[in-house]
């Protein structure tokens, strides 16, 4: 009897610390942003030129099936979020060789965010990752919440490094420039 009492006292004290970070993790908009870098053992423009090969992110990146590049600029997105399969489209809303590129999604998952560059050595750079998205379902701001997501693009980064760094070059390039729109 004593142990179900304490059981059910220690999952409502949960709850409730639950429950306040599920408020302080967002934002006035319902963002939440996650910021994670890595360090990788290639030149800057090695590193860059894969970044841009949008189409090889499910190699990397665990919850994503695919990435359909439209264009220079649009690309279409499928992919795993809290368990469900969810499809959106996502432009490049700026792009400087070599240093960064930014997206905003333009339908379905609300997110938006960059990957800067910059170079540590001739042959070592550091990765830089802001995404700030929109927790849509309970199950959704539950994980953010815990950190799911920041623990996914750790990990993301990490796979991103090994594939970089054990193929020792990257797959293609985009060398193009999109310039912020105002």
């Amino acid at each position: 009897m004593f142990g179900r009492i304490l059981t059910v006292a220690a999952l409502a004290v949960g709850g409730a610390v639950l429950s306040k970070q599920m408020k302080k993790s967002g934002n006035r908009a319902g963002m939440s942003t996650v910021e994670e870098s890595i360090e990788v053992d290639v030149p800057i423009s090695t590193a860059y030129n894969q970044w841009t090969q949008f189409e090889d992110f499910p190699q990397f990146m665990s919850s994503v099936h695919e990435v359909r590049q439209l264009d220079d600029t649009r690309l279409h997105w499928k992919a795993t979020v809290a368990g469900k399969e969810k499809q959106w489209d996502a432009e490049i809303t700026h792009q400087i060789p070599d240093k960064k590129i930014a997206w905003s999604s333009t339908t379905g998952v609300p997110n938006a965010g960059s990957v800067t560059f910059d170079r540590i050595s001739d042959s070592r750079t550091r990765i830089n990752l802001k995404m700030s998205y929109a927790p849509e379902t309970f199950t959704e701001q539950v994980g953010d919440t815990l950190g799911a997501v920041k623990l996914q693009a750790k990990q993301n980064l990490s796979r991103f490094k090994e594939m970089l760094e054990s193929r020792g070059r990257e797959a293609g390039a985009w060398r193009g420039t999109v310039q912020p729109h105002h």
